[in-house]
């Protein structure tokens, strides 16, 4: 028993279908079918629930920097050292 219906596809999913159709080289109303019988098969199938994902936590110990000022104080350090290296003054 068939049903005829109009079907307004988008163009993307058009296009899709002609290219599948050309390798296939099966009418259109065949493809169009197939492909809504393997859509309607996957998604009835109940959906496998996914353990969720979970990360360990973990000490890092204490801060590198007691402060943001001695933060600063090895970034300039070190763009000094790069700007003496630079010019081979080291």
């Amino acid at each position: 028993m068939s049903e005829r219906t109009t079907l307004t596809l988008d163009t993307d999913v058009a296009i899709q279908l002609r290219r599948l159709q050309k390798q296939r080289d099966v009418s259109f109303k065949e493809l169009v079918n197939d492909t809504l019988r393997n859509g309607l098969r996957n998604g009835a199938a109940p959906a496998k629930k996914r353990k969720p994902f979970r990360t360990k936590a973990v000490d890092l110990g204490p801060p590198l920097f007691s402060s943001p000022e001695e933060l600063k104080a090895l970034i300039n350090e070190m763009d000094e050292e790069y700007d003496r290296r630079k010019l081979g003054l080291s």
